[in-house]
Parts: structure tokens; sequence; C-alpha cells
């Protein structure tokens, strides 16, 4: 198990290598970060100046080797936008996110799994029924459709939840978060509905699938010719061979929910990093893109790793060592 982790964490410093260099190379050719800075007016001595302080007067190769050494200490830089440190701007938006991501996530795997379950054991039942309907139109539907249609009727008709904004936050010194407070909780809401809405009817549809095929299996026939409890035999033994897929399509999942958020924290205003990206887009802020998509490898290779201790926790035939037949 040590030796598969260790080559996963190699893997990973490889990826998040291979990331920072496309990065680094996509985002040279998105805009001049000079004109943002200093505007259509400047002179060119002042563009000129600017570019000896942004080292952008460099090489690529001196760029790139400047930056892959600012980013193993964490640095990414200033903001060409707005002149501040990046890491600053990364701290300050990444709390939002994670309430945002944390609530989505919670809601499409409890939601998803119970769903999936349920519709998996009692396929012919009316209920089963109206939530395949349900998670067919949820599948469908893109996200800001989703967003746009709650926001229409429960601010704009119904005036029940705010449309935009965190609400009323409570800090932990520099973090913060929305989900101690009414307001908060409330401002959570629509978003995370829209964040986790197809991300639950994937998670429930993938799971009603292994359900159903675990359920035909020969050792779940054996424990119930054997008189086991129902719930034994379909919540304990069947479940916990079907959720091997879904772990790994909910684990990867929680990446995506991050990459989705960019257009869910557009709609509702969401002060955090999809925001933040979309920002640095519109001023090729090439600093702040390059943060952003290294850290979201980042979490992509921690949820991973995550992801094979896990299959080495459900499977204990994983756990044999290698070359055991």
């Amino acid at each position: 198990m040590l030796t598969q982790i260790t080559r996963r964490l190699l893997a990973g410093c490889l990826t998040l290598l291979l990331v920072g260099v496309a990065a680094f190379g996509i985002f040279q050719h998105l805009g001049d970060p000079v004109i943002s800075m200093a505007g259509l007016e400047a002179t060119e001595a002042e563009r000129q100046a600017f570019r000896q302080e942004l080292g952008l007067d460099d090489s690529q190769w001196v760029q790139l080797g400047r930056f892959l050494k600012n980013v193993a200490r964490g640095e990414f830089g200033l903001s060409y936008h707005s002149g501040r440190s990046v890491s600053r701007l990364i701290a300050e938006r990444l709390p939002a996110t994670l309430d945002l991501v944390l609530v989505a996530s919670v809601l499409s795997l409890v939601l998803g799994i119970a769903l999936g379950v349920y519709t998996g054991l009692r396929p012919d039942t009316p209920v089963t029924r109206g939530v395949l309907s349900l998670s067919l139109v949820g599948i469908s539907l893109p996200t800001f459709v989703t967003g746009t249609l709650l926001i229409y009727v429960f601010t704009m008709q119904l005036n029940l939840l705010p449309s935009f904004g965190r609400g009323e936050l409570v800090a932990f010194g520099e973090w913060t978060t929305g989900l101690l407070t009414r307001s908060g909780l409330l401002s959570l809401v629509m978003p995370s509905i829209t964040l986790a809405l197809f991300q639950m009817t994937l998670i429930q549809r993938l799971t009603r699938a292994e359900m159903m095929e675990v359920a035909r299996a020969d050792f779940i026939r054996f424990g119930r010719a054997r008189g086991l409890p129902y719930r034994r035999v379909y919540l304990r033994h069947a479940l916990r061979n079907a959720l091997l897929p879904v772990i790994t399509i909910a684990g990867l999942n929680i990446g995506a929910v991050i990459g989705f958020s960019i257009i869910t924290e557009t709609i509702f205003q969401w002060p955090g990093m999809g925001l933040l990206f979309i920002e640095a887009v519109r001023f090729s802020d090439v600093p702040v893109l390059a943060a952003y998509l290294l850290l979201i490898a980042l979490i992509f290779t921690v949820i991973n790793i995550g992801i094979d201790i896990l299959y080495v926790i459900i499977d204990p035939r994983l756990r044999a060592p290698e070359g055991t037949p």
C-alpha cells in the first residue's frame, strides 16, 4: 500500500509540473497584460517600464524557470490587474468556494447514493419512476438554466432566498465561513443546489445501475437463501461492492464541482475562486490563471490518491502484496 501511495505521489508531482508548464505556455498567448495595466493611452516608454518591472522582457525560458521556482515555494507573483499578491487573492476567495463545494458535494453524495440504492432495489415503484423522470431533467438542464430558474422562482416570485453574495460571515482568523449563520446558510441554498444537481443525478443513476447488477450476483442470492436479513444483505454486502465505481466517479466529481463552480459563482455573484478566474480571463491576468489551474490540478491529484486509499479500505482483495495470486 505504501508503495502504491509513493508511486501516486510521484505521478502527482509530475502531473503538477506538466500542468504548470502547459498553463504558462498557454497564457503567454492569451493577451498582453501590459495593455490592461498601463491602459491604451500609455506611451511606449511607460509600457516598456511595466515590462521590465514584471520581467516580461526576459526570455520565455527565464520566465518559465522563475515561475516554476516561485510555484515550488507557494508564490505566484503579483496580479497583473490588481497588483496584489496572487496567494493573498486565492486565500481570500478560497473559503467561499470551499463552503459552496462542501455543501454541494454533501448534497450530491448523500442524496445521489440514497436515491440510487432505493431505485435500484425497488425499480418498479411509482416513486422510482418519479425519481428517474426528475433525474433525467436534472442531468439535461445546463447549469446556467437551473440557476436562472431558481433565482426567478425563489427570489423574484417568492422572495425567500437571496440571489447573490455570501450573507453574514463568521471569521476564524483569516478564514471566513457562512455555514454558521442563518443568512449565510440561506445564501448557500440556491448556489449549492445548482452546483449539486448534475452531480447528484449522475451518482444516483450510477448507484442504481451498480445495485441492480450486484443484486443479481450469486453471493447475494446465497445470502438471501441462508435467511440473512434483507438490510444486511443489501445495505452491507451489496452496497459495499456497488460503491467501488461510485467512489471513483464521486471523487472525481468533487474536482468537477470546483470546475463547474465558475458558472455557478458567476450566476449568483458568489465571491469565490470561479469568479476570480472569470475576472482574470477578462484582464489577461496570467499569474492568477496559472495559480488557479495549478490549484485545480493539485485538488484532482489529492482526490485520486484518496480514491486509491479508499479502494484498499473497501476491497480487502487489494490489500494483498504484489505478486500474491
